[in-house]
């Protein structure tokens, strides 16, 4: 076997367990429940939750799959959520988040503007798990997003790229493999620590004034690794270790986006912060 091939197949294989999730009956073509649930265009944001929710997938994932429990969460909490499809590449269903991570960025802009035409809204909050915790950073420092958003939230997000255990920094080794991630998935290369894009995106600090930064990490992720560069340097960000707040929980990169309960009542508090409780191993069954 071809030595790159060697390389892109563990690549691959680790991407793939750590972001893609179990495809269900209904497509993420079709749209996403909204009687009652999330996507719903009628919901009117409340007094107490004034700002639409809008959550934004992973890697190799979309915008139903990725979110069937945490927009759950959210909506029975009162909130308006919202959830969109970006990174298609042609001729490839149901798994999204694979193109240029700034044209995704531009995909977001869209559907922000839309969501807030929709429900009325001056600005949103983002929630959004591994590639789209660090993706909305872009549409915030680039493309007028600090003027409609008033919190991003990242569950596991990979603000400064990663080492995926040490394996990308493999890539230079391996002649044309760097080509060849960029032609056929061009946001697993813009991931990969030090690449153009991150270098552009961290260049001059992490955050833009105005925008509420929270993080929300395991040390058990096994994808953005070091986990630690996750974190966010900046006036206003909440860097939140899970394992601080519940040294049992064991999530690592999936489960903490879509399963982990302790992370989601982090999330809640970083939407309210004024009615903010304590987050602990309890907050499983909150």
């Amino acid at each position: 076997m071809l030595p790159w091939k060697r390389l892109l197949r563990p690549l691959a294989a680790v991407l793939l367990t750590a972001t893609a999730v179990i495809v269900p009956a209904a497509t993420a073509e079709a749209a996403a429940p909204s009687a009652g649930g999330w996507n719903n265009y009628d919901c009117k944001p409340s007094t107490a939750h004034p700002r639409p929710v809008v959550l934004v997938h992973g890697t190799f994932a979309n915008s139903v799959d990725n979110w069937l429990t945490l927009a759950p969460y959210l909506v029975n909490r009162g909130y308006c959520v919202y959830s969109l499809d970006y990174g298609q590449l042609p001729g490839v269903p149901l798994i999204h988040g694979l193109g240029p991570i700034d044209k995704s960025a531009g995909q977001l802009q869209a559907f922000v503007d839309k969501v807030l035409a929709a429900t009325g809204s001056a600005k949103a909050d983002l929630v959004g798990h591994s590639q789209g915790g660090m993706m909305p950073r872009y549409y915030l420092k680039f493309l007028g997003g600090a003027a409609k958003v008033n919190a991003l939230v990242g569950i596991a997000p990979d603000n400064h790229g990663t080492t995926l255990s040490g394996l990308a920094n493999l890539l230079p080794y391996f002649p044309g493999a760097e080509d060849l991630i960029s032609t056929a998935t061009p946001a697993l290369a813009d991931q990969v620590a030090g690449s153009a894009f991150l270098t552009k995106l961290n260049a001059g600090g992490d955050t833009v004034p105005g925008v509420h930064y929270t993080v929300i990490a395991t040390r058990y992720d096994e994808v953005v690794t070091p986990y630690r560069s996750q974190f966010l340097t900046g006036p206003d960000v909440n860097n939140v270790l899970l394992q601080n707040l519940c040294a049992l929980d064991l999530s690592e990169h999936v489960a903490i986006g879509l399963l982990d309960r302790i992370a989601f009542h982090e999330v809640a508090n970083a939407l309210d912060p004024a009615h903010a409780t304590a987050t602990t191993c309890a907050s499983v069954i909150g």
